[in-house]
């Protein structure tokens, strides 16, 4: 498989232009045709637990835990013989154009050939800068700046079929950069209370990330959506996604009343293998 990690190809918002097939004459993207996963930046994926009930083959839906600092990335995975390109909004928000996103045909896209993958790391501000995602409070969010609070703790990506173009556009068009938010450090951003206790995607450390323009004619409609739900550890234990229920380590300076009863409240005798010598002592 062809790895693009430093090297990305973005979509020329060109529509109807070319001829091309019925979809429905065309096979589905199978589930397991377009792998999604978050990493970190060493390359671990972040652990997905997929929401009970979820049948759908068009649209999956997962919970995965936020880690308060840390950088992530978005990993995807084309086995399919088919070129795509990816909708792809974090908090509402496209990582292309900054704009809210509603993971339509018409917005800008990445673009995979078959049997490629590419990691996208942050929101794209030029050709060739993007700015990493990192999780934080939602108040210090990228969304959060422009006001937008619609889609916070999701990461979707919706992933649309290339039509059959008989002829080339001859043009392409020019685009513009992502808005930037009125951040300043981490952490800068001021937003209400209850934000406070909610995870959200910052606006991180801007780095170099190459990118080029390419034609690209999007089917009518995604072959399928991917939706993300990442949160602290602390929500998805009390939602049940996550089992939180582990023994509660003793504190060998604070023991607990409960510790304390089983010994009376007094020192305990040593273990007498280790303490063989002393056991005259103790009869």
């Amino acid at each position: 498989m062809k790895i693009r990690s430093l090297f990305s190809v973005l979509m020329v918002g060109l529509l109807g232009l070319g001829a091309s097939i019925p979809i429905e004459a065309r096979p589905w993207i199978a589930d397991r045709d377009v792998e999604i996963e978050i990493v970190d930046d060493s390359g671990r994926e972040f652990l997905q637990h997929p929401v009970r009930g979820n049948n759908n083959r068009e649209t999956l839906r997962a919970y995965v835990e936020a880690e308060r600092g840390e950088n992530y990335a978005i990993r995807v995975r084309n086995h399919s013989g088919h070129r795509i390109g990816l909708v792809i909004a974090v908090d509402g928000r496209n990582i292309l154009s900054g704009e809210k996103s509603h993971l339509a045909r018409s917005e800008r896209k990445y673009i995979l050939n078959p049997d490629e993958s590419s990691v996208y790391q942050g929101w794209r501000t030029s050709r060739s800068r993007v700015h990493r995602f990192y999780f934080t409070d939602a108040a210090d969010s990228y969304a959060e700046a422009f006001g937008d609070r619609t889609a916070m703790g999701v990461i979707a990506v919706a992933v649309y079929r290339e039509k059959v173009r008989r002829h080339e556009p001859l043009e392409l068009k020019p685009h513009s950069d992502t808005p930037q938010p009125r951040l300043g450090r981490r952490g800068s951003a001021h937003g209400t209370e209850s934000d406070a206790s909610r995870p959200g995607t910052g606006f991180g450390e801007s780095e170099w990330s190459p990118s080029r323009r390419v034609a690209f004619q999007p089917e009518e409609h995604p072959s399928m959506q991917r939706f993300l739900k990442y949160e602290w550890r602390k929500t998805l234990c009390r939602k049940g996604v996550i089992s939180c229920h582990r023994p509660h380590p003793r504190n060998r300076f604070w023991p607990d009343d409960e510790w304390a009863d089983e010994n009376g409240g007094f020192a305990p005798y040593p273990p007498r293998d280790r303490f063989s010598s002393l056991r005259g002592l103790f009869e």
